[in-house]
């Protein structure tokens, strides 16, 4: 096992996986940047080192800076969290050719799945079903995108090939707009990520996005741990998600959860991972895969009761999985509320210095926060301050856990989105369960304009 890890992130993640190495008693390094200064897990660490000023250019994307801490701290490994440099090919491939382990997946695996068109070339070799859409990246030629999208049949999705976390993409419903948007999202993908290749898929009109957590040790086990269903989001952010995803038959899931397992073994993955796929009319369509540690993966440690993020760090150490599949079993119901500072229905981030804080508590309930009551909430970063995460033995219960535990939350001197939870915990569709990815954004046209 690792003596010490360097934790390249920041916010709740940084925290969170600070925990995980204290409890195997490992030592961290956490890197900071001059807006992160007052973290609390900066406070809690081991060694703290601040690599750059606010913007995340010149430090958590800093890969010279990141490495050259791990160097001078004597760190073996390096964990990325999410976000920043966590599914960045050649940063893995930096920090293992500096003598680091990367806590993910292999340099290979992080191209293959960061490239949209191949790990759907993948998946389909694996047995894994996909979208209908084009076999490749879409040709240069205009009049062949107009017969692509003729034969998958409208309305198509332009998506960027090395596209994610909801851009690069395009919806078109007419021969006549379909040249030109392909035209435009190669420009658009171009610049945004150094890669314009895009290619065209049917576009599911009324889809869940229901996902399945993976883990894969060096040794071609690999077990995958239940599902989630994320549907409730807007502009492609998820904001809620629980695990398991309501009214989809467990036959059904075991079938696509055994794929996904599969196809980790075929792939040689290692690591945590997840599979996203779009679910409608009974049927799972792959759209892509998440190769580290997901925002919403509390969910599926509260009903699996295994820890993704140690996981994560004996599988690096090169342990063996210590579970089979058949171990492996969920109880009860989990539901998790993203709590961004931003006004609840405008969305406008609301950086700022946090009067008071007060987290909820009792039986199953769980907060992933790095917030406080006087801590400053930096406007250089993403709005997301916290997590909670209730568990109940059944759905209901959940969402009653829940329900009281937002009402327990105080929040003050910043504008928080948890009036919008407490409005959608009481919403009769989400209390039904099964919504699709678009009833959220329908939701908030209807009731708040």
């Amino acid at each position: 096992m690792f003596k010490k890890i360097l934790i390249a992130n920041r916010g709740e993640i940084a925290l969170r996986i600070q925990r995980a190495c204290r409890e195997l008693g490992i030592k961290s390094v956490i890197v900071y940047s001059e807006a992160d200064r007052e973290a609390k897990y900066v406070k809690l660490a081991d060694e703290a080192v601040c690599i750059g000023p606010a913007s995340s250019n010149l430090s958590y994307l800093n890969m010279p800076a990141i490495i050259a801490t791990a160097e001078v701290t004597d760190a073996e490994a390096i964990h990325p969290g999410y976000g920043f440099l966590s599914e960045n090919a050649n940063f893995a491939e930096r920090v293992e050719k500096s003598g680091f382990v990367f806590i993910g997946p292999t340099p290979e695996s992080l191209r293959t799945m960061g490239d949209k068109v191949a790990a759907k070339q993948a998946m389909i070799k694996s047995g894994v079903p996909c979208v209908p859409g084009s076999e490749g990246a879409l040709p240069e030629d205009p009049k062949e995108a107009i017969r692509e999208a003729r034969a998958i049949g409208y309305p198509v999705i332009i998506k960027a090939a090395g596209g994610g976390g909801g851009r690069g993409m395009r919806v078109v419903c007419t021969a006549f707009s379909s040249a030109a948007s392909v035209c435009t999202t190669r420009s658009e993908a171009g610049a945004a990520f150094g890669n314009p290749a895009v290619y065209m898929e049917n576009f599911l009109e009324n889809p869940r996005h229901i996902e399945i957590q993976v883990l894969a040790d060096n040794f071609r086990n690999a077990v995958w741990l239940g599902e989630r269903d994320c549907s409730m989001q807007r502009r492609h952010q998820k904001i809620i998600e629980e695990a398991p995803a309501p009214g989809i038959a467990r036959r059904i899931i075991e079938r696509i959860g055994d794929r996904c397992a599969a196809a980790c073994k075929k792939i040689g993955y290692r690591g945590a991972g997840t599979f996203e796929f779009l679910y409608e009319d009974g049927e799972f369509f792959f759209i892509e895969m998440n190769t580290r540690v997901q925002v919403e993966h509390p969910v599926t440690e509260m009903v699996t009761g295994i820890d993704i993020v140690q996981m994560q760090i004996r599988v690096a150490a090169g342990e063996k999985l210590p579970f089979t599949q058949r171990n492996i079993q969920m109880r009860g119901h989990a539901i998790e509320c993203r709590i961004n500072a931003e006004d609840p229905y405008k969305f406008t981030p609301s950086p700022g210095r946090i009067t008071l804080w007060h987290a909820p508590g009792g039986p199953g309930v769980r907060v992933d926060s790095h917030a406080y009551t006087n801590y400053y909430v930096p406007p250089n970063y993403d709005s997301m301050i916290g997590k909670i995460i209730v568990h109940g033995d059944t759905r209901e219960q959940a969402l009653a856990r829940m329900r009281t535990a937002l009402s327990e939350t105080v929040v003050e001197g910043i504008h928080t989105n948890i009036a919008l939870h407490r409005e959608l915990m009481v919403d009769a569709k989400f209390v039904e369960g099964g919504t699709s990815i678009h009833y959220l954004e329908g939701w908030l046209g209807q009731h708040h304009r």
